[in-house]
């Protein structure tokens, strides 16, 4: 999709729990400065009037009309709809909101609301790690392309998108990818967002640090903490990433089991990769256990870590080798060893989702999403 020379501008927000940004896009980059506002998301009133505001003060510093809005918001919700249900961070959205109609009649324009991520693995796939890889793989002589993606971002939640032959995997319900709700591999009762999240590296560190929980400190200083960059108890700190990268593998190893693709990493957490990146990779490149004693790989293909050079230059390498057509002189070449990459976002994750939001909205204008 190249988005480059499309005149078309499309209005968009990135929501958060405390403020909302709002902001315009068109070719494919960001055209007017971004406007913070307060969330107010305890009020309805005050957050939708808000809302509205915020599209009128960056329609107003655009260069011509918006031809679409399209964002990401907080679920549940009935997004092909615009209606949004029960949110925990915006407790005044209760009982089914409309905010996708009410906008549209408001500014007379399409409204396209989706999950950020699905549209961080949107972005992703249009113009970040996706293409780079594709890119890196020509550059190099193979003739291996990818065109299928989960994304996944490690914040506040662990957030997911699927991306597959170049269309976002919405899902019958707008639930497509919910990574969260797959099972937490230590902790087989919980969900794996209770082991792949901010709360979750705290818990982590306040337990190996034998501290109470109210007294570890944010994941940004824990990871300085591991890095040993900051005085605290940096075992204790290397173990909380490294529990987070077993059990954000596990989850992503059922996926990628379905999706055969690419995998990119996104969210404030993601800075942290290098305590949590290779035991996330070791956890893909894992092994079953057959009932036999055999051992067998848990994903048909092999991981590679596209942040470790010589992963990166052996995934692109690959294996080639030469095979007769049986009957014939005729040679081919043959790779027999699947891979998938695993890499962190190319955009940033706040300007994947925008990406993402710009491109969903004008492939909708185009009949084509």
């Amino acid at each position: 999709m190249d988005l480059s020379s499309d005149p078309r501008i499309v209005l968009t927000l990135d929501a958060g729990g405390t403020s909302f940004r709002f902001s315009a896009m068109q070719g494919g980059r960001q055209v007017t400065e971004s406007i913070a506002m307060p969330s107010r998301g305890d009020d309805l009133d005050r957050c939708l009037s808000g809302i509205v505001e915020g599209f009128d003060l960056v329609r107003a510093r655009c260069a011509a009309m918006p031809a679409a809005i399209s964002f990401a918001f907080p679920g549940p919700a009935d997004y092909p709809r615009g209606i949004i249900g029960d949110l925990g961070n915006l407790p005044g959205f209760r009982g089914g909101v409309a905010l996708g109609p009410m906008l549209e009649e408001r500014f007379a324009v399409p409204v396209y609301i989706n999950n950020d991520g699905d549209l961080f693995a949107y972005g992703e796939a249009i113009a970040g790690l996706l293409p780079h890889v594709n890119a890196l793989l020509e550059e190099s002589g193979s003739p291996r392309r990818y065109r299928n993606l989960l994304g996944v971002t490690l914040g506040t939640g662990f957030g997911g998108g699927i991306v597959i032959d170049g269309r976002l995997l919405a899902g019958d319900n707008s639930i497509a990818g919910e990574v969260w709700l797959l099972r937490h591999k230590l902790e087989r009762e919980r969900n794996a967002e209770e082991g792949v999240s901010i709360r979750a590296v705290r818990r982590a560190y306040a337990a190996a640090a034998c501290i109470p929980p109210g007294e570890a400190p944010d994941p940004e200083a824990i990871f300085e903490i591991g890095m040993e960059r900051r005085a605290g108890n940096a075992p204790a700190a290397r173990e909380a990433f490294r529990r987070l990268g077993e059990v954000a593998g596990d989850a992503m190893a059922q996926a990628l089991t379905l999706v055969d693709g690419l995998a990119v990493i996104g969210g404030g957490m993601s800075g942290a990769w290098p305590l949590f990146l290779p035991a996330l990779v070791a956890e893909l490149n894992g092994a079953y256990t057959a009932p036999d004693g055999r051992r067998f790989r848990r994903l048909a293909s092999t991981a590679c870590d596209l942040e470790d050079p010589a992963q990166a230059r052996a995934f692109l390498a690959g294996d080639l080798c030469t095979v007769r057509v049986p009957g014939s002189r005729r040679e081919m070449e043959y790779d027999p060893t699947p891979r998938i990459g695993v890499g962190l976002s190319r955009l940033g994750t706040s300007g994947a989702t925008m990406l993402g939001a710009y491109a969903f909205a004008l492939a909708r204008l185009d009949g084509k999403g």
